[in-house]
């Protein structure tokens, strides 16, 4: 228990309340943790705290669930990854962008995310995922590695060649390695939403060209549809017990909150207070150019965006078969409003923004303009 000292402090983006105190834990002291918060901005920070300060040399699991999210690679670009217009219209489900590579992918309660932290020279991605495909096998799922090391169930005696395109994912992985620390993290889809996971996850981008990692979509199910009585405390322990057995862990379960004394919640309040912030969220992605056509009842229109890091490097936009109304004088002044964005953040830009004369071309470039880095 905590002294009646704590002074509450609470990080607004995300609604994480925080019990402030001088923690004895800045080393993690154990193998085994379960989150029993529901926050990804809380769980993705005591994930990078475990990794940053537990001795590499010791093998840690680190088990959690989140409330509805969409969680994007560390390199990736949420305006190519999201269907951000879905994702406005359901306020309460935010994206965030984590500190490992790999791709994106929606959490909610009924998906279950683990993490294993291992030294460097022990780590092999393989090796973990079996750890993962063993847990779900003692749950009487009859699953497989691909060769991504996804964990799939199918058809087992399906060809190589349509090794992929013959199995459904339960599970998607990402990794990260710093110095001589390493983990591997994923998500086993037990009973999600897979009709909001497909609808948030559906972004029609094509003409935008990113320097970032694309993710590589990938047909879904939930282990619920192969077994309904199977739940996340299944799950749990199932992992619990196959982690131990392959690293000769015997120890309790340690179960952590947003007022645990077992983290430095310092620490992790820097954390989420980093995670939601414009600056990491939109503005570490990845350079990227987003090209787009319109044709409007006075001409055709071709509009071409690069930014980098959230921010527009340059914009630019070509007129064709114009009709006789549109002037050299007005032709001018639309590719001077488009080329006025230069500077200002990607995604941000409100109609009022681009100022224009409210009627005629114009303004219909200003709307378009707005809508296609809005939607």
């Amino acid at each position: 228990m905590l002294s009646s000292s704590i002074v509450r402090r609470v990080t607004k983006r995300s609604g994480v309340c925080f019990g402030r105190f001088s923690s004895t834990h800045s080393i993690p002291q154990h193998s085994i943790y379960v989150s029993q918060s529901t926050d990804p901005y809380f769980n993705l920070s005591v994930e990078d705290w475990l990794f940053r300060h537990r001795a590499p040399e010791d093998p840690l699991l680190f088990i959690y669930r989140d409330k509805p999210c969409v969680i994007i690679g560390r390199n990736q670009n949420p305006w190519k990854e999201i269907n951000l217009t879905a994702l406005r219209e359901t306020p309460s489900v935010p994206f965030v962008r984590r500190r490992s590579g790999g791709g994106t992918v929606y959490h909610d309660l009924g998906n279950t995310n683990y993490s294993i932290h291992l030294h460097r020279h022990s780590f092999d991605r393989k090796v973990t995922a079996q750890i993962i495909l063993r847990a779900v096998r003692s749950l009487g799922i009859d699953a497989q590695l691909n060769d991504r090391n996804d964990i799939c169930i199918g058809d087992k005696k399906i060809s190589s060649c349509l090794f992929v395109l013959g199995l459904k994912h339960i599970s998607g992985s990402a990794y990260k390695i710093v110095k001589n620390r390493a983990y591997h993290h994923g998500t086993m889809l037990i009973s999600t939403h897979l009709e909001m996971l497909g609808e948030l996850l559906r972004s029609k981008k094509d003409s935008m060209l990113t320097k970032g990692v694309a993710s590589v979509p990938s047909p879904v199910c939930n282990l619920r549809q192969h077994d309904d009585n199977l739940s996340h405390e299944h799950f749990c322990e199932a992992t619990i017990s196959e982690f131990c057995r392959a690293y000769n862990v015997n120890e309790e379960v340690q179960h952590i909150n947003e007022d645990t004394n077992l983290v430095d919640l310092d620490d992790v309040h820097r954390g989420v207070t980093e995670l939601s912030s414009w600056e990491w969220a939109y503005g570490q992605t990845p350079e990227f150019t987003y090209t787009k056509s319109e044709a409007f009842e006075w001409g055709n229109v071709a509009a071409e965006i690069q930014a980098k890091h959230g921010v527009i490097l340059e914009s630019s936009i070509r007129i064709s078969n114009a009709a006789a109304s549109i002037s050299e004088e007005l032709t001018q002044e639309i590719e001077s409003m488009v080329a006025s964005l230069k500077g200002q953040k990607y995604g941000s830009i409100s109609p009022e923004a681009l100022v224009s004369s409210n009627i005629g071309p114009k303004e219909d470039v200003r709307r378009w303009l707005h809508d296609m880095m809005w939607n």
